[in-house]
């Protein structure tokens, strides 16, 4: 394997096996968003630094639980500044990402960071996610966008049905067709009031580092 940024070592403490191509993708996110964050405030500049960690590294949690097996559909819902959507992509080559935000300036900034990549797996559109009519999608996933209730019911009418095997758990290779949704602190209420019964997990039991304490990975399927 080639030399990685040394920007990349908490990637590649938890992951290995990328592609040239992939690690220099992933090399490109930090110089891609520190001068497209000076324009328009896509991340907080305060954790521009920590790009890798709190940004990247998190949103490759869901990479780290499950496998999405070539032609699989994804949309990631309220993507802002393009995660968790951009590092899967990246990770997942094969697999086709829809990322949506109804904030225009911050889906344009999605959209030019996707092509400077070269990510042809990544659709970008400038919509609310109760407007996306006629499409279905294996997955969505999101991070910290909106309460778990109003997830699942934008995801509940996208998703495509399950078929009619035993579910596939979070303990498994694969999650069956549901919603991924990476959120943080006292979720109690927030669950309760979602009519759902996600399954639940730690991200610091996936990444033990500090950045991650009381950060969840939840898990609603179709």
């Amino acid at each position: 394997m080639e030399k990685a940024p040394q920007n990349l070592e908490i990637i590649l403490k938890y992951f290995a096996d990328f592609t040239p191509r992939q690690l220099d993708q992933y090399g490109a996110l930090y110089d891609l968003y520190k001068t497209h964050n000076e324009r328009i405030n896509v991340i907080s500049r305060k954790d521009i630094d920590s790009l890798y960690e709190k940004h990247v590294l998190h949103s490759l949690s869901i990479a780290a639980v499950t496998e999405f097996v070539p032609g699989t559909t994804i949309l990631d819902i309220g993507t802002g500044g393009g995660f968790p959507g951009i590092p899967l992509a990246i990770f997942f080559p094969e697999v086709q990402f829809y990322l949506a935000d109804s904030i225009a300036k911050k889906i344009s900034v999605v959209d030019e960071i996707a092509k400077a990549l070269g990510l042809t797996n990544v659709v970008t559109q400038n919509i609310r996610v109760e407007q996306i009519r006629n499409q279905r999608f294996d997955y969505t996933i999101s991070r910290a966008v909106a309460p778990l209730k109003d997830l699942w019911k934008w995801s509940k009418p996208l998703l495509k049905k399950r078929p009619a095997t035993p579910p596939i758990t979070p303990t498994t290779a694969q999650f069956a067709p549901g919603l991924i949704c990476l959120k943080g602190g006292d979720l109690a209420q927030e669950i309760s009031g979602s009519g759902t019964r996600p399954s639940i997990m730690e991200i610091t039991d996936i990444f033990p580092e500090e950045a991650f304490k009381e950060k969840f990975l939840l898990y609603v399927p179709a």
